[in-house]
């Protein structure tokens, strides 16, 4: 069957939108209760900047087959067993017949501290599929197939994330694709890495400065790791798995 991608860029550009509103508007909340949080994170204790981006997801499962589905976006059943700990709460899960057909991690970052964010969210990525593909060989999810399992970043377009970084490493050379490179150029590296490596079967940067609020503009770093390649792999996953009825 020809795939159905939802004209992914004009909901992906809304989603870039919804996502800065949500934002401001948990920021200007705060305020308004004279109790705002410091720095960014006033704009991000809504936990509701994402969501754009998982009814995207959503739009593409009914699309392409497979609309008896059992779609999980509350946070009470959007926890899988581990191997490493007991569960992981991820952001969206799609069963089948009982089968674990995808889950996935929606994850933002916006300045000014790119340094400490990039590492943790580097750590996290790597740990939850870790444990996660452990658990799956465990039986963890039962005789499902192979899920699919989806990771993507949306980054602040600003002379923060662009601008090269130096590092210190006196022991050991820093590797070559690392070196002077922005924090945007390793979000990139890291998606590559995470998919050349079986951890993600797609993980997608996106970068977006905050003047997107009114246009929803976002750019990509590669096609490799640009959300074209996400949509299409996720809609041709999601065919088979309606095909296997």
């Amino acid at each position: 069957m020809t795939l159905n991608l939802v004209n992914y860029e004009k909901q992906a550009r809304a989603s870039v939108r919804a996502f800065w509103g949500n934002r401001e508007t948990a920021r200007q909340k705060q305020i308004d209760a004279g109790k705002a949080d410091k720095g960014e994170r006033a704009s991000v204790t809504a936990g509701k900047n994402m969501d754009g981006f998982i009814d995207l997801v959503i739009k593409l499962v009914e699309a392409n087959g497979l609309k008896n589905a059992t779609i999980q976006t509350s946070k009470r059943v959007l926890t899988l067993p581990g191997f490493f700990r007991p569960t992981k709460l991820w952001d969206l899960l799609i069963l089948n017949s009982g089968r674990l057909v995808a889950a996935f991690e929606f994850k933002s970052q916006v300045g000014p501290s790119f340094g400490n964010n990039f590492n943790n969210r580097t750590e996290e990525a790597i740990g939850t599929a870790h444990d996660f593909w452990t658990a799956y060989r465990e039986r963890a999810f039962g005789d499902s197939p192979r899920p699919f399992v989806g990771w993507l970043m949306l980054v602040e377009d600003s002379p923060g994330s662009r601008r090269p970084v130096k590092d210190a490493s006196p022991n050991f050379a820093i590797p070559h694709e690392f070196q002077l490179s922005s924090y945007a150029e390793r979000y990139k590296l890291l998606c590559e890495k995470l998919v050349l490596e079986n951890l993600y079967t797609t993980a997608t940067v996106l970068l977006s400065p905050r003047t997107a609020v009114k246009t929803g503009k976002y750019s990509e770093m590669s096609e490799k790791t640009g959300l074209q390649t996400l949509v299409t792999t996720f809609a041709a996953h999601i065919a088979a798995e309606a095909a296997r009825r």
